[in-house]
């Protein structure tokens, strides 16, 4: 019988929905636990898993690792013990610690071969920072951990993927980042991302960085400088990468299955349309009530996915947060270790 892949899910910021999730979630896959597609094992700090799971009355039994057992069982890895108290909601420099030594462990875990894969709850950058952490954001911090050359993100929603040339930077840069061979790196990872994911010939759309494509430098060069000449070079090595599309119908066309997957040259180009087709929100209410999509570290030597939402720390603490997100994460990463993909 095949042993069940080790997921090692993190906490993410104790005092945002990130120990919610985490412990909702692995209730919601009880019934794949049971029959052996995966075992998701909680890291983090016990007291704040334990703190969430009292509050919140949400039933789980909090084990040490190695134990097995399926829900109300939870495995727990304790990467590190409180050293101040967090408050649900507020971002403190205490969650930013305890949320990097949940990273770390999880890291530390992959690496060693006693997790298949790892897939992390939203974090504090404000928090991170006030920790003394030194990277913008899980992606950075985990090139950083496992001296990866360099990483990519992709987002995944059903069949519309985007991979970012650029991500945690200030828009006044981007320009300047974009080189050919920053384009040739994300190019690369994503084709190599998506035959792993079982697409023999993947279409990549590369999306400018100018609108409409820059009009021939009316409005920008630097897509006729560096987009252009890039594509063409894959396409002359048989690959189907075309563009570049204007950013505003490029996504649309994408979700319409016309493409395996997209180029976005920022964050929030990218970000924007996946997190838009993903929220279900209440209009009454005016809150978001669920999400679907994940977050897919590329370049990494360990498999990396994540949720596609941020710590909500306004509605932290009460009992109302949707694991979706975190569930298809955690199957997300199953999936691709089945493959070998990373």
């Amino acid at each position: 019988m095949t042993e069940s892949p080790v997921i090692a899910v993190t906490m993410g910021d104790p005092a945002g929905i990130g120990p919610e999730v985490v412990l909702k979630a692995i209730a919601d896959l009880a019934p794949r636990v049971a029959a052996g597609a995966l075992r998701p094992v909680a890291v983090g700090t016990v007291e704040e898993f334990a703190r969430t799971n009292a509050a919140l009355g949400l039933g789980s039994e909090l084990v040490p690792f190695g134990t097995g057992g399926v829900w109300p069982r939870v495995e727990v890895v304790a990467a590190t013990r409180p050293e101040a108290p967090t408050t649900f909601g507020v971002a403190a420099a205490e969650g930013g610690r305890q949320a990097h030594a949940a990273i770390v462990a999880a890291v530390g875990m992959a690496m060693r071969g006693e997790a298949a894969a790892i897939a992390t709850a939203p974090i504090s950058k404000e928090a991170l920072n006030g920790a003394g952490i030194a990277h913008p954001g899980h992606t950075e911090l985990l090139a950083a951990l496992t001296r990866a050359r360099d990483s990519r993100m992709m987002l995944a929603h059903g069949d519309l993927r985007v991979v970012h040339v650029t991500t945690h930077v200030a828009l006044a840069r981007v320009p300047a980042l974009l080189t050919p061979e920053r384009l040739r790196r994300t190019l690369d990872l994503t084709l190599d991302a998506l035959r792993r994911l079982g697409i023999a010939r993947p279409r990549i759309a590369v999306a400018a960085l100018n609108p409409h494509a820059g009009e021939g430098g009316l409005f920008g060069e630097e897509d006729d400088r560096v987009n252009v000449p890039v594509i063409a070079e894959y396409r002359a090595r048989g690959e189907d990468v075309t563009g570049p599309h204007p950013g505003d119908t490029v996504f649309v066309k994408a979700a319409a299955g016309q493409f395996d997957a997209v180029i976005a040259m920022y964050h929030d180009q990218g970000h924007i349309p996946v997190k838009l087709l993903g929220f279900k929100v209440d209009r009454e209410s005016g809150r978001w009530t669920g999400l679907n999509g994940v977050n897919v570290t590329l370049g990494l030597p360990i498999i990396r996915t994540s949720v596609d939402h941020g710590t909500a720390f306004d509605i932290a603490g009460r009992g109302i947060a949707a694991a979706s997100s975190m569930v298809e994460a955690i199957e997300y990463a199953a999936m691709l270790a089945a493959g070998g993909a990373a």
